[in-house]
């Protein structure tokens, strides 16, 4: 039996009338001497619990002078434990400070306990990490209160400064749903002032108000017509569906890719065709580009003529 099996069997012995000698519990527990030992002193020490020796019964038990000893109701195993400070370091990787004032003291504790143990805490910060491509920064605060707002189903009043227009807009809004996409953050949310679903930039929120008033719920279908029917983050329902042919270079790699859950793909020779659904063609469009002489726009007309024009102006960039 592992570790939390042995302390849970232990605590009941420990409460019998008669106190069990090291030899009954090295029979009960089927362990060693030294594994009897480092459990009890393991409960000591990080469970604080009030193990004594009686010498006069020969055995182990709680003082009597100590108030009643029960087990935390929530506590874990060394795997456990390592897989909770694992989390911990993926989720810092993710969105950096985002809780560790929340988290701090708990991620302390975890790493005594694992310590006690025997194993190095540190070794999974080492060994486990997530690499950030493009992450725009934002500030935790911000994030813990479009959160707060997303569970609480409350209204909110935000001063949101969009790239595309470069102006900032007083809103109200009615959150729906948090997205992490592409190692950013984005606000789902019902816009009084749009009186439609709109995507906010997390990191563009400057301010967030709490605000009276009753909480507009969408329904989950429309939310994911919203947010999943169409490539990207661009999204709301798919219009139309774009045909890409891939060279025999690129295809290896983008046949294993998924860029929609919708897609269809197959290979044509050595080349790879693929069909995915699409709204917005902005960061399709970017997509496409990233491969740059290694696709080609099949259809529609519409898609390939936006991707030809970005190509000869990003030409013209190299006389």
């Amino acid at each position: 039996m592992n570790r939390a099996e042995r302390i849970f069997h232990l605590h009941r012995l420990l409460q019998a009338r008669r106190p069990p000698s090291l030899a009954d519990l090295m029979e009960r527990l089927e362990v060693s001497r030294a594994t009897i030992k480092r459990d009890i002193e393991y409960m000591r020490d990080f469970m604080q619990a009030p193990i004594e020796y009686d010498p006069q019964a020969n055995g182990y038990r709680y003082a009597h002078d100590a108030p009643a000893f029960e087990l935390p109701g929530l506590w874990f195993n060394e795997s456990e434990l390592l897989a909770l400070l694992t989390m911990e370091q993926l989720l810092e990787d993710v969105q950096p400070g985002l809780l560790a004032p929340t988290l701090g003291p708990l991620k302390e504790r975890i790493r005594e306990l694992l310590a006690s143990g025997g194993h190095q805490p540190d070794a999974v910060r080492r060994r486990i990490r997530i690499q950030p491509l493009a992450q725009r920064g934002g500030r935790s605060e911000g994030f813990q209160a479009v959160a707060a707002a997303t569970l609480d189903e409350q209204p909110i009043a935000i001063e949101y400064h969009g790239r595309a227009r470069d102006t900032a807009t007083q809103r109200v809004v009615h959150p729906q749903r948090l997205l992490y996409y592409r190692d950013n953050w984005y606000l789902i949310a019902w816009c009084e002032q749009a009186q439609d679903l709109r995507t906010f930039a997390l990191e563009r929120i400057r301010s967030t108000t709490p605000t009276e008033g009753p909480y507009r719920d969408i329904d989950e279908p429309t939310l994911e017509a919203h947010t999943g029917s169409a490539f990207g983050i661009f999204t709301g329902p798919a219009q139309e569906w774009a045909e890409l042919r891939f060279t025999p270079e690129h295809a290896r790699w983008v046949a294993d890719e998924t860029w929609h859950p919708d897609q269809i793909g197959e290979y044509e020779g050595k080349a790879y065709r693929l069909r995915i659904p699409y709204a917005d063609p902005t960061e399709l469009i970017q997509e496409i580009l990233r491969h740059g002489p290694g696709v080609e726009v099949l259809a529609p007309d519409s898609l390939r003529t936006r991707v030809a024009k970005a190509l000869r102006e990003a030409a013209r960039q190299y006389p």
